[in-house]
């Protein structure tokens, strides 16, 4: 039997250590390296293609959910972590398993043997990256930080740079403080995601940071425009120009 090809993402040496020791146990399995953050993990998932990763999703620089944001093919996923809270975004992603630490070696070996079943199966029946990152988990955070990878540069955005999103059919270009960056993402999304009090949606192409707005002008016979503190203009449909009349209360 093929062995399952297998990377660890762990940023604590004590968590690799035991993963490694419990893994040493399962013939099936080939630890094929480690990775101690998501930007180097990003790197090996891309270098070394393995069957299955071992995730932690709490990571400095990028935790896991970012890390997997920004790559093109992903493999089978059990996720390793110390909070329940991310159990249910985790199995919107398609994992195979969630284990809460500290697992014992038996609940690994069950979570092995699922991901040996997909895996000899030959299940590829994963959504959408697209699909998956459209769906917001109950009770989560307001985004906070957008990740974006160009070539093989992976730039962190902090929410507080950003002036307005602007859609591109299947993308949405961010302008911020320091350029621009396209990102696989939807408006709904966004919307549904942002500090609801930081940013509105004007347009059904735009959604504004309200602070960056520094007028709003009539624009033909019942349109209206907003003029940024940078110049720009973004048009206002009459549903924004509603949500804009409430939060800049004119």
């Amino acid at each position: 039997m093929k062995k399952i090809r297998t990377l660890i993402i762990e940023d604590e040496v004590p968590a690799r250590e035991i993963l490694q020791s419990y893994l040493k146990e399962i013939p099936e399995v080939e630890v094929i390296g480690e990775a101690q953050d998501g930007f180097s993990g990003i790197k090996a998932i891309t270098e070394l293609k393995p069957d299955l990763i071992f995730l932690d999703i709490q990571m400095p620089k990028l935790n896991g959910f970012e890390m997997l944001e920004l790559i093109e093919e992903r493999p089978e996923i059990i996720f390793t972590t110390a909070y329940d809270q991310f159990a249910l975004k985790a199995f919107e992603l398609n994992a195979v398993d969630y284990l809460m630490k500290p697992f014992h070696k038996e609940r690994l070996a069950e979570a092995v043997q699922k991901a040996a079943e997909k895996l000899c199966k030959n299940i590829t029946n994963k959504p959408p990256l697209s699909e998956i990152l459209a769906k917001k988990p109950e009770n989560s955070a307001p985004v906070s930080r957008i990740v974006v990878k160009k070539s093989n540069a992976i730039n962190i955005i902090p929410v507080d740079k950003i002036k307005y999103f602007a859609s591109e059919d299947d993308y949405v270009m961010i302008y911020h403080a320091d350029g621009k960056a396209l990102k696989q993402q939807t408006m709904k999304y966004y919307e549904d995601n942002l500090p609801k009090e930081q940013f509105v949606r004007v347009h059904r192409s735009f959604i504004v940071k309200i602070s960056e707005i520094k007028k709003i002008e009539p624009y033909g016979k019942e349109n209206h425009v907003a003029i940024l503190n940078s110049g720009e203009r973004i048009p206002v449909s009459r549903s924004g120009f509603a949500l804009l009349k409430g939060e800049l209360d004119f």
